[in-house]
């Protein structure tokens, strides 16, 4: 760990302006129709809702486009459409059962969750992102004492705050349903001055080419802070996110220092990630 905590001090300016210089859009304008209404599902699956007017920007298309694409999803019975915008049809529900949206390849993640948990010690100050991998991090550090636990999700928040020894903050910002997490640049404010001897980071995707990405730009803003926050940055995904793509990108893989994901994950794509100095660990 000596070893990788250097080579993380000797990068760690390299990726901070990495971040701030990549915060961009994976797409290309000449997207074609369905792959551009998945990206916008996509979008509302994470956000929870969504102006016309923000996602022909996004996009690059016309807003008459984008209504018709919430019609054809409206239509598909997975959205709600109002005016200048829609919302995931599955919000109000969700919200009332303090339920997470994306619950998909739950064993792979309870296992990187179980792994991850492991890593962190006694009286560590460790940042939690929101999503269901991280969410399993999170039931499995009921054991542990005097933890410092800054999270940007109000469900892990919910879970770590009935622990006694437990020290848990919580940043602003902006409310988002499907993720029970709170984003924007308030949520990035929170992380000035911060220290964390380790962060658990989430991702939609990961791949060489477009690094970490996610399906909307809310998100990026508060990632970078808190990366820029921590000594040591975990990476938590299963593998069937490593080699895909999402909408908005962070950065490259050189943000991170450490992946840990399931044994899904190829042999190509583990060298990829060695090769480009990034730790592998497998649940």
């Amino acid at each position: 760990m000596g070893e990788r905590r250097g080579s993380r001090d000797g990068r760690s300016n390299a990726a901070a302006a990495s971040v701030g210089r990549r915060l961009r859009v994976v797409p290309s304008p000449g997207l074609l129709a369905q792959p551009r209404r998945q990206m916008i599902l996509d979008w509302l699956q994470e956000e929870g809702s969504a102006r016309v007017r923000d996602l022909s920007e996004a996009f690059s298309v016309s807003e008459a486009t984008v209504r018709q694409d919430l019609e054809r999803l409206e239509a598909e019975g997975q959205i709600v459409r109002e005016h200048g915008g829609a919302f995931l049809k599955s919000v109000p529900q969700q919200v009332r059962a303090m339920a997470l949206h994306h619950l998909v390849n739950m064993d792979a993640k309870s296992r990187i969750g179980a792994t991850a948990a492991a890593l962190v010690l006694d009286g560590e100050t460790v940042i939690l992102d929101s999503g269901s991998t991280t969410t399993e991090i999170a039931k499995f550090l009921g054991k542990r004492q005097n933890l410092n636990v800054i999270t940007n999700a109000l469900n892990i928040a919910l879970t770590l705050g009935a622990q006694p020894s437990f020290s848990v903050h919580v940043t602003g910002g902006q409310f988002k349903a499907p993720t029970l997490s709170l984003s924007g640049e308030k949520a990035a404010d929170f992380f000035k001055g911060i220290y964390a001897e380790k962060l658990f980071l989430a991702a939609a995707a990961v791949s060489l080419d477009a690094g970490l990405t996610y399906p909307s730009v809310a998100d990026l803003y508060v990632k970078r802070a808190m990366i820029e926050s921590a000594s040591h940055t975990y990476l938590v995904v299963d593998s069937t996110k490593i080699g895909k793509k999402a909408f908005a990108s962070l950065g490259g893989i050189e943000l991170i220092d450490t992946l840990i994901t399931d044994d899904g994950i190829t042999a190509a794509d583990r060298k990829v990630f060695e090769k480009a100095d990034v730790e592998v660990m497998i649940a």
